[in-house]
């Protein structure tokens, strides 16, 4: 008779690898709850222990941060502060159970595939890291981005599968590359809000009176823009409509679409015009410090806290 598909798994290592890949699916910023689990089962593998207070939970969980940061050589998107919540939110996934106030038994079968699980987790953490951010954790190599820099053609290739990835990609790097684009004019641009919150893009703001929404979005009709008309007027004043200060950058828009909003005192710049604008960097430096930019905001929204 063939195996049901419905056959309980909860006692095999597929489980355990399952629910750690769903611990991955909700790391938005940061990935905390699988490395939580990676410092007890550390500890277990190393020890046998089983049994946990909060604060040796804490413990683990930070060499689990520093043993990560040797192995992935970045701390981009690890290392959040630690909370006494996290012990009981691993109950969500079976791995540990309280037995009482900040107390918790480590479960089978995350007890039972302790090792190779904690072969397994460096590099899954890793590939998640690569396929969310790609080769910006890289970017904190002063030798790497002079690299990078160095061929126009290569950079801009680089700019575009970036900006293409995912929300924040595109509103990150597309900010770097309207911050030094704009440095030649002596105006600055500053990042207000994170990535994607929500969707909702992110706020710029300059030392010349202008705001900026950045939003990776395509409008086609007239009704996404009465929307996305809607949203900006939430975040900015009346007044700098009045006087077309609002600048919306966002991946596409049509020609109709581009008018409309005109006439609603909204300019729009597309991701054609953003990749004109870093086509537009000539000397390498200016190169090298897009880069550098994006890496900086990167760290500032996905570094962790840890030392």
């Amino acid at each position: 008779m063939a195996k049901s598909l419905k056959t309980p798994r909860a006692n095999t290592e597929a489980y355990c690898k399952s629910e750690i890949e769903r611990m991955l699916k909700y790391s938005q910023t940061k990935v905390i709850m699988p490395v939580v689990a990676f410092g007890v089962l550390r500890v277990h593998a190393e020890s046998g222990k089983s049994l946990f207070a909060d604060m040796e939970i804490h413990k683990a969980y930070d060499s689990a941060v520093k043993a990560l940061k040797s192995f992935l050589g970045h701390d981009v998107h690890i290392g959040a502060k630690y909370y006494d919540a996290y012990g009981s939110r691993m109950s969500r996934y079976s791995v540990l159970k309280s037995t009482g106030h900040l107390r918790y038994k480590l479960l089978s079968p995350y007890a039972d595939y302790a090792a190779s699980l904690c072969d397994w987790i460096p590099g899954r953490i890793k590939q998640h890291i690569d396929q969310r951010l790609g080769v910006v954790p890289m970017l904190h190599d002063t030798a790497t981005r002079t690299s990078l820099a160095q061929d126009n053609e290569a950079f801009l290739k680089l700019i575009h599968e970036q900006i293409d990835k995912n929300p924040a990609n595109f509103e990150i790097f597309t900010f770097a590359v309207m911050r030094i684009h704009l440095e030649k004019f002596a105006c600055k641009i500053y990042r207000d809000t994170r990535t994607s919150a929500h969707d909702k893009g992110v706020d710029l703001s300059t030392n010349f009176g202008v705001v900026y929404q950045i939003k990776k979005l395509r409008i086609y009709t007239e009704s996404e823009a009465a929307r996305v008309h809607a949203e900006l007027k939430t975040n900015f004043d009346n007044q700098r409509f009045q006087d077309g200060n609002v600048i919306l950058v966002i991946d596409d828009i049509s020609k109709d679409v581009r008018k409309y909003l005109i006439d609603m005192k909204v300019q729009t710049i597309s991701k054609d015009e953003v990749l004109r604008m870093a086509a537009g960097f000539e000397e390498p430096e200016d190169r090298q410090k897009v880069l550098r930019v994006a890496y900086e905001e990167f760290r500032r929204e996905y570094s962790g806290s840890l030392p």
